[in-house]
């Protein structure tokens, strides 16, 4: 780490830190050590458009659907997953079910108040228990949403269950943080604990870790600091694009009369929204960039191997927020997943199902021009876009719009379309990532094995 006041900021691996192996038995410096594999997973609410999801075609000859087209340029990166479910789910309400037990695999406790329970641990965490220690996080939760209260009446669910997919035991789910400022200072910042940087701090923690940069810098060789001048470069980029957002927010709060009336109950202050940082996703229109900003500390912090596992909810489950900044959507995302075969509504879900695979080939793509080794930072990960439902329209979890992107360190043959047989567990898929990240399970959800083929280049599906 580079160190500094207030400040700890980790480091990619370079060249100069790389551990290197003795060939056996010939007493020669080998290749460097492998890289660690990352893995996220990055959820969506309220399902896709079924019509526009699926490819044509499997294996390496599949064609992008309508709602895939934004990955284009990645599709030699990408495991399109078809015929995948949640068994667990396929009960109870439509949404809190689905998202409670995406990770998990199981079904959670009806209740309406606040004695959750998931009925396991979710994937993510089984690997955080086993190499969380390994790294200055455990994990990484993010998303934009703030946590919902309250019971939804028309289905006898606390609404807690969808603010939640990452559980690190049944009865304890982990809270997201949803302010890219906080996101950004838990990788960087060394405050004391319990307390949060001055909203009108605007010091980049460069300043503050400059002299331990330049001293580094010295020492290492050129291609070390190219590698650190472009790492550099990139959390100043996400630093200035936080306080950006942050100042065109409270710019935003100075002319909405609503939010003004929320100031005032807040004490007043326009940089409540420091405090209170939902109140600024749930009052933008377009909130592309607080997505964006979110996935960029994810990849600060697998670039530096802050942590090597992270989830991100794109929102909460029956999120009705809405897309009207997009081309030819009007309205929430809820309400036009419930499309009832309309022309229209199922036009306007396709473009929202595509905006959410524009984020995630986003991520795809900063990951790709992370050089690691001989290959780049997406090919030591694997990250997840699915839903916890297909249809949000029918609430069914068969069939699940799940991607997997990476090659897992050398351990996934990319580039194609896989259709299992009916009713495949989505566990399995869980099951085999879990190994690959040196974790492995006997025992998840309704788990029958791993999911096959995932190394086979040749394989494009099979019948159950």
């Amino acid at each position: 780490m580079l160190k500094g006041v207030g400040a700890a900021m980790s480091l990619p691996l370079l060249e100069a830190m790389t551990p290197l192996r003795l060939m056996a038995g010939q007493g020669k410096v080998a290749t460097p050590a492998k890289f660690p594999v990352r893995m996220a997973v990055l959820y969506m609410a309220n399902g896709v458009n079924p019509n526009a999801w699926t490819p044509k075609g499997t294996g390496a000859g599949f064609e992008l659907s309508p709602a895939l087209e934004p990955l284009a340029p990645l599709k030699d990166q990408l495991l399109v997953l078809t015929e995948l479910w949640n068994a667990a789910t396929n009960t109870g309400d439509g949404h809190y079910v689905k998202t409670g037990g995406f990770l998990t695999g199981t079904t959670i406790t009806r209740t309406t108040g606040s004695n959750l329970c998931s009925g396991g641990v979710s994937m993510d965490q089984l690997a955080a228990q086993r190499i969380g220690n390994l790294t200055v996080l455990p994990s990484l939760e993010l998303g934009i949403e703030p946590v919902t209260t309250g019971v939804d009446t028309n289905v006898g669910f606390t609404r807690l269950y969808g603010s939640h997919i990452s559980w690190s035991t049944p009865v304890t789910p982990l809270a997201k943080e949803i302010n890219p400022r906080f996101a950004f200072d838990r990788l960087f910042r060394s405050a004391a604990k319990g307390t949060a940087r001055d909203p009108k701090d605007n010091a980049s923690v460069l300043d503050a870790v400059l002299e331990d940069a330049r001293r580094l810098r010295a020492k290492v060789g050129t291609a070390d600091q190219r590698k650190l001048d472009e790492y550099f470069e990139s959390v100043r980029s996400v630093e200035k694009r936080i306080e950006f957002d942050a100042r065109r927010t409270a710019e935003e709060y100075k002319t909405d009369p609503l939010v003004q009336k929320e100031i005032e109950t807040l004490g007043g202050r326009i940089d409540s929204y420091y405090k209170d940082p939902a109140r600024a996703s749930e009052r933008r229109g377009n909130h592309t960039e607080h997505v964006r900003l979110m996935l960029d500390i994810m990849v600060l912090a697998f670039w530096t191997d802050s942590t090597r596992i992270g989830t991100f909810m794109f929102a909460n489950a029956v999120s009705g927020r809405s897309f009207s900044f997009l081309e030819g959507v009007k309205g929430g995302h809820h309400e036009i997943s419930h499309h009832e075969k309309s022309a229209e509504k199922l036009e306007q879900y396709k473009r929202i199902n595509q905006w959410h695979v524009q984020q995630y080939a986003y991520m795809l793509e900063k990951m790709r021009s992370i050089k690691e080794g001989e290959g780049n930072l997406l090919d030591n990960s694997m990250v997840l876009l699915g839903a916890g439902m297909r249809d949000g329209n029918a609430h069914d979890p068969h069939n699940l719009p799940i991607l997997l992107a990476g090659k897992g360190g050398g351990t996934l043959a990319t580039g194609r379309h896989l259709a299992y047989g009916k009713k495949t567990p989505l566990c399995n898929l869980y099951r085999s990532m879990l190994n690959r990240m040196g974790t492995p399970t006997e025992k998840l959800g309704d788990s029958t094995g791993e999911l096959v083929g995932l190394n086979d280049a040749a394989f494009g599906g099979e019948k159950v």
